[in-house]
């Protein structure tokens, strides 16, 4: 039987009233490279693993500036639980707080079946910055199944709906030419900033395989594919350092 564990947490001005890491995700406060704080995710166990049930809540309340990132990548394994395991994430944003949600890489190695999915809820003047990067198996490994999807509502109507599957329990088709095109690595970071309503960003090319696309609302999402962790991490680096006027990691 598989692990069931949630971590939680609230931030609140300059504190943070909820600090909660359960199971294999351990949770600390670390310094900020900047203003407004930062909490640094630390695998505990190995994880997640076949019928694992893993969550993450983080609440931002209004005028709260609030970092998330992790000590190193999640790797997605076997395990002897039965179906696939799941990764949950809620993001709730307050009004004036902003969140820059940027985990390391989340690599679904051979074997492996991960379904995540993370729900963003953002008041009308918050501001979001979300990186997710995936790879598809170790090095020089064929690739587990992995299921993304990421959804995103503000001022309580949707902004963005998106999912992709792909490995060996997904689809037929994922590794063709509409889809991956045999990368392994496949990222996008979405930036939501009031900021955008009176000068949106234009869309492009960031070379032959990442673009940026303006929403409609005050918000760019980037998507990329890569050959590997390292491509794929330069991409979303000169992407941000575009949007956002530097990495900012």
């Amino acid at each position: 039987m598989g692990i069931e564990a949630t971590a939680r947490i609230v931030a609140e001005g300059t504190g943070l009233p909820v600090l909660a890491g359960d199971g294999p995700i351990a949770l600390r406060r670390t310094r900020s490279h900047g203003t407004g704080l930062r909490v640094t995710m630390v695998g505990a166990m190995s994880g997640p693993l076949g019928g694992d049930r893993l969550a993450v809540d983080a609440t931002v309340r209004d005028g709260t500036h609030l970092t998330v990132d992790s000590a190193a990548a999640t790797i997605a394994l076997p395990g002897h639980g039965p179906g696939p395991a799941r990764y949950d994430i809620a993001l709730d944003v307050g009004e004036e707080a902003e969140l820059r949600w940027l985990p390391e890489q989340l690599i679904a190695a051979r074997g492996s079946d991960l379904r995540t999915h993370t729900r963003v809820r953002l008041a009308a003047g918050a501001r979001l910055l979300l990186r997710e990067e995936q790879i598809l198996g170790r090095y020089g490994e064929e690739p587990g199944t992995l299921t993304t999807r990421l959804t995103v509502h503000r001022a309580g109507r949707p902004l963005l709906d998106t999912e992709l599957a792909c490995g060996p329990g997904a689809p037929a088709g994922w590794d063709g030419p509409a889809v991956l095109a045999g990368h392994r690595a496949v990222g996008q970071l979405l930036v939501v900033d009031p900021a955008f309503d009176d000068k949106p960003p234009e869309p492009r090319l960031l070379g032959l395989t990442a673009v940026i696309t303006p929403l409609a609302g005050p918000a760019a999402l980037v998507t990329a594919l890569a050959q590997d962790a390292l491509a794929l991490r330069r991409v979303l680096d000169e992407a941000q350092e575009g949007l956002l006027g530097g990495p900012h990691r």
